[in-house]
């Protein structure tokens, strides 16, 4: 066997190495050798790295055995936890109901605060005053977000606060302050002087404000108002914006409402407008009418005052009635009483017109300006009940135009009647008393004709 091995491999080396064999010429035994040894290092590589496996081996057990040592103290350490942690959950739940049961005496003075705080607020919002002192309303938003929540207490500055502002509020709705501040006039923002009159109105410039909050706004802002109140109540305004010391003011106790409504009522000159052109005729021919008085009362004033001095003149004068009257007696001396009397009644006929001229017109227009209003009444009437019948009576401003129309003729009539009745009835007596002169002093003359006449028989 040996033989045949040997054989074997001295063939495969003389097939692949022939050279190097036969270079080297070693013996069967020598090769025999080398593989031997070959065999003896193979085997002890093999032990070497069976026993590095099985150090190996020990090492991971012994890493493993550690780890689940670890995991036993980690289990351990977890059951701990959630022992605290179910330790913890029972004495925050008794803390809880502890926290409770000592608030409960507290939850209705929570619910007062949060009321009042709530109220207070809206009403500072809405309050002239603050626009001397913004912001206050919303420093109110913490009290009152605690008090609703409950969990958290508000601290006593926050309740101070509260009663501050509304010792503030009280005190300020008694005073007037001159402060600056932003003004909204129409499509302008300006910051001008402001003069606040507690709760009730403010002032600038002149001009009435009222303070307005815009919708979805936490800050209202001062606005003048479109059309602002004339008269007394304007003047009351500038009165106060020049002024020193105590003034006459107009307050509105509906802090600035009325006077919004007084700016939107109409001036004289649109409440003339409303009575269409009836109203128009009545006005014109009152103006005629007056100044017609005016002419008459001066032409009698210049008449009477000649007539006045003809009485003490001695020769008749012819630019007045009355020596014109007088002029008619010298020019008929010689002739009879009765002659005399129908000259002289004559003469004072002829005056008579003249100095009555203007007293019948004044008299029909007297007359005339209520029939007119009348006449205005009846057609702002029978608009009103046209526009009913168009448009029913659910907007009562489509029937204000005829009703105003009805009423502001029948004002325009009576305002034009009443004075020309007085004035015409001034006038008549003013002429009256000049006849009467004319009359008085024609009668002497012919009385002292008479008497010469008769003594002369």
């Amino acid at each position: 066997m040996k033989k045949i091995i040997l054989s074997a491999l001295a063939a495969a080396t003389m097939a692949f190495s022939a050279p190097a064999i036969a270079q080297d010429a070693k013996s069967l035994d020598q090769l025999l050798q080398d593989v031997q040894k070959g065999r003896s290092a193979d085997s002890a590589a093999n032990k070497a790295r069976e026993r590095e496996f099985q150090a190996a081996r020990n090492q991971q057990a012994q890493l493993l055995s550690r780890a689940r040592g670890a995991l036993t103290a980690e289990e351990r350490k977890a059951e701990q936890l959630e022992e605290t942690f179910q330790a913890n959950e029972r004495k925050i739940a008794e803390l809880r109901a502890e926290q409770r049961e000592k608030a409960a005496n507290l939850n209705e003075l929570f619910g007062v605060l949060q009321q009042y705080a709530g109220d207070f607020r809206n009403q500072l919002r809405l309050s002239l005053i603050s626009s001397q002192f913004p912001g206050r309303a919303e420093k109110l938003d913490t009290l009152i977000e605690k008090t609703a929540e409950g969990s958290v207490l508000p601290n006593i500055s926050e309740i101070r606060f509260l009663w501050s502002t509304m010792l503030q509020q009280a005190i300020e709705s008694g005073d007037t302050d001159r402060y600056t501040a932003s003004v909204v006039d129409g499509e302008n923002t300006v910051d001008q002087e402001v003069i606040r009159i507690g709760t009730f109105g403010a002032v600038s410039e002149g001009h009435f404000l009222e303070y307005n909050l815009p919708a979805g706004a936490d800050e209202g802002q001062l606005v003048a108002f479109a059309q602002q109140p004339d008269g007394a109540i304007a003047a009351s305004a500038n009165n106060l914006a020049t002024g020193s010391g105590n003034v006459d003011f107009a307050v509105d106790p509906l802090r600035g409402q009325l006077f919004k409504l007084l700016g939107q009522s109409p001036n004289l000159q649109e409440r003339v407008g409303q009575g269409g052109v009836i109203g128009y005729i009545i006005l014109s021919l009152g103006a005629i009418a007056i100044i017609v008085t005016i002419i008459k009362l001066i032409y009698l004033v210049i008449v009477g005052g000649k007539m006045k001095a003809q009485m003490k003149a001695t020769e008749p004068r012819s630019g007045n009635p009355l020596g014109r009257v007088l002029q008619t007696y010298h020019d008929n001396k010689t002739v009879d009483v009765e002659t005399l009397e129908l000259k002289m009644d004559e003469a004072i006929l002829k005056e008579t017109p003249k100095l009555e001229f203007g007293n019948g017109f004044v008299k029909i227009v007297s007359v005339v300006a209520p029939l007119l209003g009348l006449f205005g009444t009846v057609t702002g009437m029978i608009n009103t009940f046209q526009a009913i019948t168009l448009f029913g009576t659910g907007d009562p401003k489509v029937m204000a135009g005829g009703i105003s129309q009805a009423l502001v003729t029948t004002v325009l009539g009576l305002t034009v009647a009443i004075p020309t009745v007085l004035l015409h009835a001034f006038l008549a007596g003013r002429t009256k008393s000049l006849i009467h002169i004319l009359e008085e002093q024609a009668a002497g003359i012919i009385a002292v004709h008479a008497e010469k006449e008769n003594t002369s028989v």
